[in-house]
This record gives C-alpha cells, sequence and structure tokens, in this order.
C-alpha cells in the first residue's frame, strides 16, 4: 500500500550571521503548528558540507567522536567527526576553518589545511573504510598540502627537506611523495562534498577567487598562485598530469586538489547530506516540504541547499516552498528550480537589519502564511 502523506517536512539550512538551521525550523515549525495544531512537522535541518554538518549528523544516527587537533595557525583545538557503522564524516570547517582563527585574526599565508588531515587518521585508525570529507569555510590557501603533510605525505624542497606549512611555503616544493598516504588509505573509499566547480589555478582558482574572502591582498594572492602553481606541478608528477584544471580542485584553498590526488570523488554538498540522512525515506510521508537558506539567488541555482532540496522534492513528488532572509529570484526562476513558492522575511519587514536581528520571530510568522497557503484540509 502507498505511504499517506500527512507529513510536513521542513529542512532548511542555516540563516548565516543569524540562525543555524536546528533553529531556522523549529522556528516554522512554530508557524506552522499555531495554524494547524494537528499537522505532523518532521525538522530536518540541512548542510552542505559546510560549518554545522557533523553536529546535525548527530540526530540520524550518526555518533560524533572528539578529536584533538591542530587548528589553522597550529594551536590546538577541540573537534569531532561522525560515525555510523564504517562511514565517517569530517568537516573541515570545524577543525581548521575560518571559524578556528585566533581572535579571528587571517592568516591568509600561513594557515593551513593539517588539522583535517588529523581528523581524518583518526577516522581510519578508528576502522572508518568510508570516508565523507565536507569542505567549506577553509581559512588556509595551502592546495591541500597540510592534509598531504598530515596523512603522512612528504612534500619537499630541493634538499629533500619537508617543507613547513602554510601557502607560502609552497613556492619551495621540490616534489611529493604521495605513497605513505596510499597506504594509510588503502581499501578506504572518499567521498568530498563541495559546491564549487574552481579549478585550482588562474582567475577563477582557489588563490584569485577566495584568497581576498582570507584576507589576501592583491600581492599575496599573486604568491599564492605562484606557489600553488609549483605544487600542481610536484603533486602531478606523483599522482598524474590534469588534476589541477578539474572541477572542484580549488575548493577549500586548494583541498579539493589534494583529495582528487588521492583518489577522492567530489559531489555536491548537499547531494551528499540528502543521502548521508536518507531523505528520500522522508519524503515519502510527506505532503509539503518547506527548505530554504538566509539569500536565495542565482547562486542558490548552481546547487546550493534550498535547491538540492527541491530536485528531491521534485522527483518524489511532494510540492516544495522556500524560505529565505531576502530573494532576488523572480517568478520564473523559482518555478524552474520546482519551488511552489518562497517566502522571503523581507516581505513582511523589508529592513535588512530588523530581518537578521527578528529571524525567529518572522520566521514564525513565514510558517504561519505556509501553513494557510498549503496545508488546507
Amino acid at each position: 500500500m502507498p505511504t499517506t502523506r500527512t507529513t510536513c517536512l521542513v529542512a532548511p539550512d542555516k540563516f548565516k550571521g543569524s540562525l543555524d538551521a536546528t533553529n531556522v525550523a523549529l522556528a516554522l515549525r512554530a508557524g506552522l503548528r499555531a495554524v494547524r495544531p494537528g499537522v505532523q512537522v518532521d525538522c530536518r535541518p540541512m548542510a552542505d558540507g559546510g560549518d554545522g554538518t557533523v553536529a546535525l549528523l548527530s540526530d540520524v544516527g550518526f555518533d560524533l567522536v572528539p578529536v584533538e587537533v591542530d587548528g589553522p595557525t597550529g594551536q590546538t583545538v577541540q573537534t569531532s567527526y561522525a560515525v555510523r557503522g564504517e562511514v565517517a564524516v569530517v568537516e573541515l570547517a570545524d577543525a581548521c576553518g575560518l571559524s578556528q582563527l585566533p581572535d579571528g585574526v587571517p592568516a591568509p599565508l600561513d594557515a593551513s589545511s593539517y588539522g583535517l588531515g588529523q581528523v581524518i587518521v583518526a577516522a581510519v585508525r578508528s576502522g572508518c573504510r568510508h570516508l565523507v570529507i565536507g569542505l567549506g569555510g577553509s581559512a588556509s590557501t595551502d592546495g591541500g598540502a597540510g592534509l598531504l603533510q598530515a596523512l603522512g605525505a612528504r612534500v619537499l624542497d630541493r634538499d629533500q627537506q619537508n617543507i613547513p606549512r602554510g601557502g607560502r611555503r609552497l613556492a619551495e616544493v621540490a616534489s611529493v611523495d604521495l605513497n605513505p598516504v596510499h597506504d594509510l588509505l588503502r581499501g578506504v573509499s572518499v567521498t568530498v562534498a563541495a559546491d564549487v566547480d574552481n579549478p585550482l589555478l588562474g582567475s577563477r582558482g582557489a588563490a584569485a577567487t577566495y584568497g581576498p574572502q582570507k584576507g589576501a591582498d592583491p600581492a599575496q594572492v599573486n604568491l599564492l598562485e605562484q606557489a600553488l602553481s609549483r605544487f600542481a606541478t610536484a603533486v602531478g608528477q606523483a599522482a598524474g598530469a590534469g588534476l589541477a584544471a578539474a572541477p572542484g580542485a580549488g575548493a577549500a584553498g586548494g583541498v579539493g586538489f589534494a583529495a582528487l590526488a588521492l583518489g577522492a570523488t567530489i559531489r555536491r554538498g548537499i547531494e551528499v547530506f540528502l543521502d548521508l540522512t536518507d531523505f528520500a525515506t522522508a519524503l515519502t510521508s510527506a505532503r509539503l516540504v518547506v527548505t530554504g537558506e538566509g539569500r536565495l539567488d542565482q547562486q542558490s541555482l548552481a546547487g546550493k541547499t534550498p535547491v538540492g532540496v527541491a530536485a528531491a522534492a521534485h522527483a518524489a513528488g511532494v510540492p516544495v516552498v522556500a524560505v529565505a532572509g531576502q530573494s532576488t529570484l523572480d517568478a520564473a526562476d523559482l518555478a524552474a528550480a520546482g519551488f511552489a513558492g518562497a517566502y522571503p522575511l523581507t516581505s513582511i519587514d523589508p529592513d535588512l537589519d530588523r530581518c537578521q536581528s527578528n529571524a525567529a520571530e518572522l520566521l514564525t510568522d513565514i510558517g504561519r502564511r505556509i501553513a494557510l497557503d498549503h496545508l488546507t484540509g
């Protein structure tokens, strides 16, 4: 017998700078139930591999394993990976991302991805054989050299000495030995969750596109670009040419490139998260899906969380609406993405500052509107 569709599935991403995904979902649930007290609401906060991904998995059967690692500039930080069976999910942002910079001070030339590698080592040594690496919120532009070093790779200068961590030191690289990493990861599959398709080098590369966001000035961007180019040549000799130009190689300051050198598969972050949380099963009982993020715009259409959720809902024949702090998408854009409607907070209060500070209250009001519009009967 077909499953009765009785549930409203609330599956938003965070509203950055305002509310995390869990509190967005709870505010919407409050509004839905205020109008339709009997409605079943299944809150499924979403993530795309960036900050908050691992924490959310604890709600869907994953255990969190604490581990102490080096932060982006070498200081000790506490982080966790999520594990279920032989699957481990590792989040760059919480290990060595921007949020872990001491006092929030950028270190564009010296920050490293080393801590991410330390988490991976811990997961593999605990018996995990399927790794999912969430990229996002990176503080470094080191081509993933730190990640490789933590996994045992030898990143050497012309004197066969290991180079120190950080993007600037890649200008000294003469060769890379990946054999210790292959030994460590033998029998381990690696999937990278990333939402960008940038190559490692060039005008759309890691340094040019994302270096300024990490505090790099034009001269530093140029330095990092040249250093990454040298590193790419050395890695290419060890792992095969062409990886630097692959889509996603520029993700997280080039960590995507290092992962590709290890044989990883890169997938859209939201698609990975939907699989990990068995979202398809939740859809079988859903009559409506509510998703969203802080801002709906053209970048959202490239595969951000709301569009990924909408695609899954559409495939299951379930109508879906979007919420946002602000939306710049027109009706045609929304329809093409599969949304039956969009509900920006600015439709209630046009002041963006108030929308950010009063997001929970406004989202509850939006929940009421959605209930009146879509949960009749």
